[in-house]
């Protein structure tokens, strides 16, 4: 039998559900206002507040609260009451105006909006602007990447990778795998001044190449621990001699499965060739443009900004011996990349995130 207070029936006009739907779909409204609003469209179709805690990832006590502001006060009581203090001085009409002018136009003599550029054009003060853009989390100096892989195969491909970091196989060893290339060993023209209080250290902005190397890599997923190389070249010769590197270091009883990219030298007849004596080897590729879902990948973020970013050397041989110690000394205190994200969450993620650009 159900248990707890019976929920109060909720009935929505047409007005009311309209401008509702349009708060969650306007890039303008805040979040906060967005969130109430779809809170109030779930509870409309009659769903529990558990089963729309955990969809919106809220507190069954947070959904029961907005519910009972809009029985109570309809519209009016999803929006922010007032706080007490001194009298607003910036309006409504102004804020939307300053997010309006944020999102849809851009400076004449600039690729993005600054506070003084945006002061001056709205009327404001600087820090006015500041707090309006707090606000509503945006952030214009800021840029992100993106790319959606064209992949035929993206979501077999996706579920077979996530399948095999979230759920692993017995008797199997999972690696990722992948290669990072051309690491160009770099000296600086002139000595390195050391930090000392009050002075940061200080090095020359110009440098000079002694040539590069490039890391082979394997993560094992379950323990973090990395089998690595370095090679001058970057061929299909060398993938092959990593992956006998590997099979040397991979217990006979252990099935071997590899996440790759789609990278060449990753499938040459040679490489085929090694793969049909070695059957204990499976590879499972990473759709195309989508290198992300390797986590060998946030393995070499981290060997970059720790080793190689503030780093100085004078061959390629101490570029390599450097590689080699930062090798010894994870491998000797390894901590896992642990994967969170289910297939249905990504290709659900994607999807809305495709229907955002469309409806740009």
């Amino acid at each position: 039998m159900p248990r707890g207070r019976p929920l109060t029936p909720m009935m929505l006009s047409a007005v009311d559900r309209a401008l509702l739907e349009r708060w969650t779909r306007r890039q303008t409204t805040a979040n906060a206002l967005a969130t109430r609003a779809r809170i109030v469209l779930a509870s409309a179709t009659g769903e529990s507040n558990e089963r729309i805690a955990a969809r919106l990832k809220l507190t069954p006590h947070t959904i029961g609260k907005w519910r009972g502001r809009y029985v109570a006060r309809g519209i009016e009581g999803l929006l922010d009451e007032p706080r007490p203090g001194a009298p607003r001085s910036v309006s409504d009409e102004q804020v939307d105006h300053v997010i309006t002018l944020t999102l849809d136009t851009l400076p004449a003599d600039a690729t993005h909006w600054s506070t003084r550029a945006m002061a001056q054009r709205a009327g404001l003060s600087q820090s006015t602007v500041s707090r309006i853009w707090r606000a509503f989390a945006l952030q214009p100096h800021r840029s992100e990447t993106f790319k959606i892989s064209k992949d035929p195969l993206f979501i077999e491909k996706v579920r077979d990778v996530v399948g095999l970091y979230l759920n692993p196989p017995d008797r199997a060893l999972v690696l990722a795998v992948d290669e990072k290339s051309q690491i160009q060993a770099l000296d600086r023209t002139q000595p390195l001044l050391p930090m000392r209080p009050g002075q940061v250290e200080r090095h020359t902005h110009d440098y000079v190449r002694h040539g590069t190397t490039n890391l082979f890599a394997a993560l094992d997923i379950k323990t973090g621990r990395v089998i690595g190389e370095v090679h001058r070249r970057h061929r299909a010769t060398e993938f092959l001699h990593f992956l006998q590197t590997i099979d040397a270091a991979v217990p006979g009883k252990l099935d071997v499965h590899l996440i790759l990219d789609n990278y060449g030298t990753h499938k040459t007849p040679k490489i085929h060739r090694w793969l049909v004596r070695h059957p204990r080897f499976h590879l499972h590729f990473t759709p195309t443009g989508a290198s992300w879902m390797n986590l060998v990948e946030s393995w070499f973020s981290v060997f970059t900004r720790k080793r190689l970013k503030r780093s100085a050397h004078r061959s390629t041989r101490d570029l390599e011996r450097t590689i080699r110690e930062y090798l010894a000394t994870t491998n000797a205190n390894p901590t896992p990349f642990v994967w969170t994200k289910t297939a249905d969450e990504i290709l659900e993620r994607l999807g809305l995130f495709c229907k955002q650009l469309l409806t740009q």
